[in-house]
């Protein structure tokens, strides 16, 4: 494992974290507790350090997981959380990718936070993140000095917003580094193959000292070499309510980078991770992890050969060209000024359909 700093702290994080979210909710099919405790523990020994959850995730349950498997680690370790999302006032199960209120108020803030501070049995946080905010929360000058307050106190370390996914807010993440540049941490999604709006926000990083946690760095697993065409998800999964063509045409992509791999000791999975900690602004990856081979796999991805820069030319040029894949039908009858087919008109609309909100 290697280890970067977040810019202006002296907070040091693992290249690679640990996301919570895959052990205590069910969108990615779901573990017991005991699995939970088992990789959370696993991970320590393997050098990971940083831990990245939210207070919403299992309402509640992420936060207590870590707790229960790393307490007795507290000062070894980064605990990152994240704010936001009333749960408590609206605790009822979420049904599909309903996404919760929000409530950005300096009084929700400090609620919150007491609420987290107690769940990890901890009295100060790593690194505290809006969740998922708007605009309108980033402009907020109450809520920010709140964060500036606490951060003076040692109640927080650090403090940022993790944006996204298919929300207002993903696409002004370098405007609110702009408005924020007090900010020490942006989290963003970023992969070989969704690039954007994710590399736009590189310049202005470097501009504003923010560093970046990357989360979804296999792009739902595609990058992760273990699924195929034939592949299906449990009903849970949320992967099952996306269209067939984004697992059949994310693998052709996939299939294009195999130059990556090929006659060098990692895996595509290794090599997804070092594409993205290339980029020097980013200081951890947060993959999606389910079990413990795929977590020494990625653990181990810091210490693999780096890209060349040959291979991040090649890289650019395959996205550039979506890959040189063949249009969609969609598109070739567009070209043709054909009609287009119902059936694809679906797919093609159902294709633009976001994750859950995270």
């Amino acid at each position: 494992m290697r280890y970067r700093t977040i810019a202006n702290t002296d907070v040091r994080v693992s290249e690679v974290g640990f996301g919570v979210w895959t052990v205590s909710t069910t969108w990615w099919g779901g573990k017991s507790e005991d699995e939970a405790v088992a990789l959370l523990r696993l991970a320590y020994d393997l050098g990971v350090t940083l831990f990245d959850t939210a207070d919403t995730y299992g309402n509640g349950l992420g936060e207590t997981i870590l707790a229960k498997a790393l307490g007795d680690k507290r000062h070894e370790i980064i605990i990152s959380t994240k704010f936001g999302y009333d749960f408590y006032s609206h605790a009822e199960p979420r049904t599909g990718q309903r996404e919760l209120p929000q409530n950005y108020t300096p009084g929700f803030l400090r609620f919150a936070l007491e609420q987290s501070l107690r769940r990890l049995g901890t009295d100060y946080i790593d690194v505290y993140q809006l969740h998922n905010p708007r605009m309108d929360a980033m402009l907020r000058d109450d809520l920010f000095a709140e964060l500036e307050r606490l951060y003076a106190a040692g109640t927080i370390r650090a403090y940022g917003a993790a944006t996204g996914p298919a929300l207002p807010g993903t696409e002004h993440t370098d405007e609110a580094m702009r408005a924020r540049p007090s900010m020490h941490v942006v989290q963003i999604i970023y992969n070989l193959l969704e690039q954007d709006p994710g590399r736009r926000f590189f310049p202005v990083a470097g501009e504003t000292e923010t560093s970046i946690f990357v989360r979804v760095p296999h792009s739902s697993g595609l990058l992760e070499g273990r699924y195929t065409p034939d592949t299906t998800f449990p009903p849970t999964d949320h992967r099952s309510h996306r269209p067939r063509s984004w697992l059949i045409d994310g693998l052709k992509k996939v299939a294009k980078l195999d130059f990556l791999t090929n006659g060098r000791p990692m895996t595509i999975g290794q090599a997804a991770l070092k594409y993205v900690l290339a980029e020097p602004t980013i200081v951890s990856a947060l993959p999606n992890i389910y079990d413990a081979a795929q977590l020494r796999e990625f653990a181990t991805a810091p210490d693999c050969p780096d890209l060349s820069a040959a291979d991040l030319a090649r890289i650019a040029d395959l996205y550039e060209r979506d890959f040189y894949l063949e249009p969609e039908p969609a598109a070739r009858c567009a070209r043709a000024g054909e009609p287009v087919p119902a059936d694809t008109r679906q797919r093609t609309a159902l294709s633009a359909t976001g994750r859950p909100a995270r």
